[in-house]
């Protein structure tokens, strides 16, 4: 970065020095798949998959590049069949010991979910700002996993110690003991019914559930949620498992349509879905409120950090919120950190976005005025020197009641 300090950088761009250094168990399968790999904390992960006799590359732009059309077709196979991308850059933690469930319920403004049972966990700190948007599967009373952002968990861990866990409670990291995948689209559940002796019926294997199997050969900790809007579920298992749990995943979508996918996509994916993302879009700069994570709050809870606050801002009502809009947009795409304009002046920032291939719209999530904060309301984003029209969607446009994804 130091001999580059003054180039023009690109939002596209993966700059190869010293790299590759943290390489999940599947590494070299990936790439014999097409993988243009991105890098998150060191982590080696798929951006999106060139198809045969595409070269992997993509030249840096500001508008969109030759991995458009591609990263369009990865989107729709995950809604129309299946498709598999791997998780391993997630951060992970475990927690476990008999105070677990009670320091949890002090650290987290969520109920803490009951023994087979995962839960969207916001964590505040005490002026009752965001610092995490995680998830917390409970494995039993006393064991649990919990899942973030892959490039904030050296933070996290650090804000888990300076929450000073009892003598009677254990945190640790599992970015190297913990390798995953996420299995998301219409055929996901025939696909992964066909390694497992669970009953996976929506009936039987819940929204939210969360189960420890055999998944073909591999031990996994197997939960029904993802980010996609899909139905869809995570396997998480050891590393030495890894790679045979890839070739059965594989080897099982056969004749179901699955398809490889990568955070490109998945960028896309969960922006049709209204899905804001910790850091791009939750930071320690938004408040419960602000960014629509109040609703994961349990106010009934007598005591946990940033409670104080957050009663204040429910009383007060927040100043600003978190909305996507669709944006008239031609052949480039927000970025992020672009200002959202009404009137001619700038009334709140863009956060991040994408395009959204599967309901052929450009997307743009950021922060705007509460009073602004309405379906139909119309502003203006600078996109490469283009005002670009832009309405708020405060509705998914895809699939805005979620049934696929508890279906």
């Amino acid at each position: 970065n130091y001999s580059r300090r003054f180039r023009l950088a690109y939002p596209d761009e993966e700059l190869p020095a010293a790299r590759p250094v943290r390489r999940s168990p599947i590494y070299d399968q990936l790439l014999a798949a097409g993988a243009v790999m991105g890098a998150n904390f060191g982590l080696e992960h798929a951006l999106w998959f060139a198809p045969p006799g595409v070269a992997p590359t993509e030249t840096p732009t500001y508008r969109r590049s030759e991995a458009f059309p591609i990263v369009r077709e990865e989107c729709r196979a995950v809604r129309r069949t299946a498709g598999l991308y791997e998780t391993s850059n997630y951060g992970k933690y475990e927690v476990s010991g008999r105070g677990a469930r009670a320091w949890l319920d002090g650290v987290f403004a969520c109920r803490i979910p009951q023994p087979g049972r995962l839960g969207l966990a916001p964590m505040l700190n005490p002026a009752g700002r965001i610092v995490g948007d995680l998830s917390i599967a409970c494995l039993a009373e006393d064991r649990y996993l919990i899942v973030g952002s892959g490039f904030a968990e050296e933070f996290h861990l650090r804000w888990f110690w300076t929450c000073e866990p009892p003598v009677d409670v254990f945190v640790r990291s599992a970015a190297s003991t913990l390798c995953g995948f996420s299995l998301a689209g219409p055929n996901s559940r025939e696909i992964l019914q066909r390694l497992v002796r669970k009953d996976l019926a929506a009936t039987a294997f819940k929204f939210f559930d969360v189960m420890e199997t055999a998944v073909g050969y591999a031990p996994s900790i197997v939960t029904r949620a993802g980010f996609t809007g899909e139905l869809g579920y995570e396997i998480w298992t050891t590393p030495d498992y890894f790679a045979s749990l890839f070739d059965d995943l594989r080897e099982a979508g056969q004749g179901w349509g699955l398809t490889l996918f990568g955070g490109r996509a998945l960028s896309s994916l969960r922006l049709e879905k209204n899905y804001g993302s910790f850091n791009k879009d939750f930071r320690p700069d938004y408040t419960p409120g602000e960014t629509g994570l109040d609703r994961f709050v349990d106010f009934r809870k007598p005591a946990f950090i940033g409670r104080e606050a957050a009663l204040i801002e429910r009383s007060n009502g927040p100043q600003r919120r978190f909305v996507v809009m669709e944006v008239d947009a031609q052949d480039a795409d927000v970025v992020g950190y672009e200002s959202i304009m009404k009137d001619g002046k700038a009334v709140g920032y863009v956060t991040s976005g994408a395009y959204g291939h599967c309901i052929d719209r450009s997307l743009a999530a950021g922060y705007v005025p509460a009073a602004f904060a309405r379906e139909g309301e119309r502003f203006e984003i600078d996109i490469l020197g283009d005002l670009c029209a832009a309405t708020v969607r405060l509705q998914p446009l895809y699939d805005p009641e979620g049934r696929r994804l508890r279906g």
